[in-house]
């Protein structure tokens, strides 16, 4: 199925990578962007760029789209602002706007903020209010929560499960191509999971994944 999707925080590290691959595919992809300086980057991944601020109104960058990847975040500031209250608004206008699939990437710990890191129960806190925001709504949506991010290169091989923050890492370039595979696949609609770096390849460690 072709999609025509939406990459919010498209310019940002795993936004990168979910852009470079979706633009590499059948589907039409655009990146979302705060800043207009940006453009051209997202242009050169093959996207078209869609200038539009979480904070404030994204009815139009989500006109059209059949589907959202949700990379976006705040990179340690205005975590309540962006991580949540952002991600609740696009939420809320994908419904609006009649999306079909939403794929939200979230933080592993986000199930429960208080038993991670002093420095990171703000982030958890907003990544959970904005997951749970998700489950709620009508949207087809999938929530990622990979552990540590690096950027050592992908090699296409993960391991989903139940995990604690510090059990592992991932590079985000497995974390972007499992987005764009949990995308692709409708049987992972309603399905919360939790990757690490593994030694399964990614189509087949989904495959696994209970959704119910």
């Amino acid at each position: 199925m072709t999609r025509n999707v939406l990459v919010a925080g498209a310019h940002g590290q795993v936004g990168q990578y979910v852009t470079d691959i979706l633009a590499d595919s059948d589907h039409a992809v655009a990146g979302m962007i705060r800043d207009d300086d940006q453009a051209d980057e997202i242009e050169s991944l093959g996207a078209d760029p869609i200038v539009a601020d979480l904070t404030e109104s994204v009815e139009d960058a989500v006109d059209g789209r059949d589907s959202i990847v949700f990379t976006a975040g705040s990179g340690g500031g205005d975590v309540y602002g962006v991580d949540r209250d952002g991600a609740i608004n696009l939420v809320e206008a994908a419904e609006e706007a009649g999306v079909e699939r939403f794929l939200m990437l979230s933080s592993m710990g986000a199930d429960d903020p208080q038993s991670g890191p002093d420095a990171l129960e703000d982030y958890l806190v907003a990544k959970a209010a904005a997951d749970d925001f998700l489950r709620e709504s009508d949207l087809a949506h999938t929530i990622v929560r990979p552990g540590e991010l690096t950027n050592e290169p992908g090699d296409g091989t993960i391991r989903v499960g139940d995990f604690e923050l510090g059990d592992g890492d991932i590079p985000r370039e497995d974390v972007a191509q499992t987005l764009v595979a949990a995308l692709e696949r409708d049987d992972l609609a309603g399905a919360t999971f939790e990757l690490l770096a593994g030694d399964e390849p990614i189509e087949r460690a989904l495959e696994g994944i209970d959704a119910a």
